[in-house]
């Protein structure tokens, strides 16, 4: 019979393999769920040793969260290549997937508590939705964004926070579907915008003239004309003469 032996771990190591434990037990439960004791124990080591890795529970908290915000910043990067429809669709994807495998620990970081409310967890949720900004808007290739462009871009960040949110706590709608409806809202907001703006609907023409009909974008168009298939001259609000 043989025994395993427990292979030492440099200082750096242990810390990220600390990390790793309270990131996995945050996908399951709140971080304000989880004790320093469950982490030591499913890293296979005591509670005073975690403390010699970091000073206290909010630090340790902190450095996975980190981890977590980064990993969730990088989900909105995209190549630069083929129909802004389809890019929006593949960050959305990439979003849900983030949210779906740590739902309990995003849903702690954006709605802020006792272990996660601090100044610095503020300031990387403020950070990622910053980077996810900024993203969105080198796809538009717009070197100085007109303040209804960052109007629009910002509040679609906004809206797909908060629809995950709403989202994880029931999952009543498929998450496929809230996907595409976020690429949708973009595209209306901007729309919205344009109406109001000289600056905003040059960039929409822009944007649907690169747009195969079958996208997303295209997909849109087609909803919303089943929504009112009567011509336009029909339309409420239309004069015949």
């Amino acid at each position: 019979m043989t025994t395993g032996v427990r292979r030492r771990m440099g200082v750096e190591e242990r810390r990220q393999q600390l990390i790793s434990v309270a990131l996995d037990l945050f996908s399951h439960r709140s971080p304000d769920d989880v004790s320093i004791d469950e982490i030591a124990a499913a890293a296979g080591i005591s509670r005073p040793l975690v403390y010699h890795y970091f000073p206290g529970k909010q630090s340790l908290y902190e450095a996975a969260l980190r981890r977590a915000a980064d990993e969730l910043a990088e989900r909105f990067v995209e190549p630069r290549e083929g129909p802004l429809g389809a890019r929006l669709l593949r960050v959305m994807q990439r979003f849900f997937d983030f949210v779906d495998e740590h739902g309990p620990g995003f849903s702690a970081l954006m709605r802020g508590g006792p272990a996660v409310g601090s100044s610095t967890t503020n300031a990387m949720i403020d950070e990622v939705r910053n980077a996810a900004y900024l993203q969105i808007v080198s796809h538009l290739d717009v070197q100085d964004p007109p303040v209804r462009l960052q109007l629009v871009v910002r509040s679609w960040v906004s809206l797909a926070e908060s629809t995950a949110l709403i989202w994880l706590d029931g999952r009543t709608i498929p998450r496929a579907e809230l996907e595409l409806q976020l690429v949708h809202d973009f595209a209306a907001l901007a729309a919205v915008s344009a109406a109001y703006d000289t600056p905003m609907a040059e960039i929409v023409r822009r944007i649907l003239g690169d747009e195969p009909a079958d996208g997303p974008f295209g997909d849109l168009v087609g909803r919303l004309f089943s929504l009112a298939p009567l011509p336009a001259a029909e339309l409420p609000g239309q004069r015949t003469g």
